[in-house]
């Protein structure tokens, strides 16, 4: 416990175990705080209580999802729920992710071509029938092959001509996908519904992903004359740069003036959703930049093996990705698989705004917001920060941030190598 204030530690030590009986109480929210006392029940209340306190402060969250959350439709289940509170001002995932959300719009396959499968089954009969699985899902083969083409004919329309950031092509996909969602009578996905309520989706690792790899299809076709032009690249620098102008804004501009992430699960989305920090303050040189004030992270990697993925919040303290002053109190790691419990923390919080409608027309905003004071950041807007249609004007600032740099900037670029001398 070294280094940590005394007045901490004794805060911590003396805090009362709550305990209630579970046949006691009427919502979630009160077995979240009263029923889950000690050992990783705790660890789960701690992650409820600091996202709550995190919704209700009106801090905008950011979220890093890892896994194959649109192929199991835990999109559908909790992941547009939340992004529909207007408490999300962006996402970090997977190519992976982006491409396997438009499988249930597909013509030839109905609304759902996926199936249960056995996670212990017999593989070898699964590909004899062309069926793929994905740890206990399974769909057709045939779903992947009309999913390329789908992409192929996306990427050739005029509108993907030109070099764009990874935003701006996940935007203009979501509004393909929707059209397509529309005339196949499937439910709104993931893509859709971040291009309705234009939230951001970022991806640290496009190439490591089938959307890309049908884009380099159509460049190989271009290189080797199979195709008469194709012009889509990539602006990865762009990319980073407006995740960065994002962070800003929510550390400047935004009515909290501060940050909060949801993380869940690890690998690239987990570091692309906390490099604005270190990309601004260090990378950048900019001043007065710090780093979450919330982090809540859910994740299967333990702590020892050293990876990323296994990062917990006090260790991203010492990079400055999140904030010194208050990591004791507003951060939590869990080791756990959020498929397991993530419908019940969302669901809790859904159930939270829902009381807190109610009461609004009961008594009035004065009134509830007296009694109540973390009523207000819950029933902010549910049209959200729409980032996206503000790229721009945020990206703009910051590139006059970064001109005014210009001497730090221009210091941090000399170095004597070792192959210069």
């Amino acid at each position: 416990m070294t280094g940590i204030p005394k007045h901490m530690i004794e805060q911590q030590s003396q805090r009362p175990l709550r305990t209630r009986r579970v046949d006691q109480c009427e919502t979630l929210d009160e077995i979240f705080r009263d029923c889950l006392p000690a050992f990783g029940g705790a660890f789960l209340r701690r992650v409820y209580t600091i996202l709550d306190r995190a919704i209700g402060g009106g801090y905008p969250l950011t979220m890093s999802i890892s896994g194959p959350v649109t192929v199991s439709g835990q999109h559908i289940t909790w992941l547009i729920p939340l992004l529909e509170t207007g408490w999300i001002a962006y996402l970090s995932t997977t190519d992976a992710v982006c491409y396997h959300d438009g499988h249930r719009s597909l013509d030839a396959h109905g609304h759902n071509p996926f199936h249960e499968v056995p996670i212990f089954g017999d593989d070898a009969k699964l590909r004899e029938d062309q069926i793929i699985r994905v740890t206990d899902v399974g769909f057709p083969e045939e779903v992947l092959l009309d999913q390329d083409k789908f992409l192929s004919a996306c990427l050739r329309l005029p509108e993907f001509q030109k070099k764009m950031t990874g935003t701006e092509m996940r935007y203009r996909l979501g509004e393909l996908y929707a059209a397509q969602e529309r005339r196949a009578r499937a439910p709104h996905g993931l893509l859709a519904t971040c291009h309705r309520l234009a939230v951001p989706i970022l991806v640290g690792a496009p190439a490591d992903g089938s959307v890309f790899l049908n884009s380099m299809k159509l460049w190989a076709m271009r290189e080797t004359g199979l195709l008469d032009d194709y012009k889509f690249e990539l602006d990865l620098h762009g990319e980073v740069f407006e995740a960065c102008a994002y962070h800003r804004w929510g550390l400047f501009e935004s009515e909290a003036k501060g940050l909060a992430t949801f993380i869940l699960g690890g690998g690239v989305p987990k570091n692309y959703n906390l490099q604005p920090e270190p990309a601004l303050g260090q990378v950048l040189g900019l001043p007065d930049i710090r780093g979450y004030q919330f982090d809540v992270q859910i994740t299967t990697a333990p702590v020892m093996d050293g990876s990323l993925s296994s990062c917990p919040p006090a260790e991203a303290v010492t990079w400055g990705k999140v904030d010194k002053d208050v990591y004791l109190q507003t951060t939590e790691s869990m080791f756990g698989d959020y498929s397991q419990v993530i419908p019940f923390i969302v669901k809790a919080l859904l159930d939270n705004r829902k009381r807190f409608e109610k009461r609004l027309e009961e008594v009035g905003e004065e009134q509830l917001f007296r009694e109540e004071p973390r009523a207000q950041g819950y029933l902010r807007p549910r049209a959200g920060y729409r980032l996206y249609e503000r790229r721009d004007e945020l990206t703009g600032k910051l590139r006059e941030d970064v001109k005014n740099n210009a001497e730090w900037l221009k210091s941090s670029i000399e170095y004597q190598t070792a192959a210069a001398k």
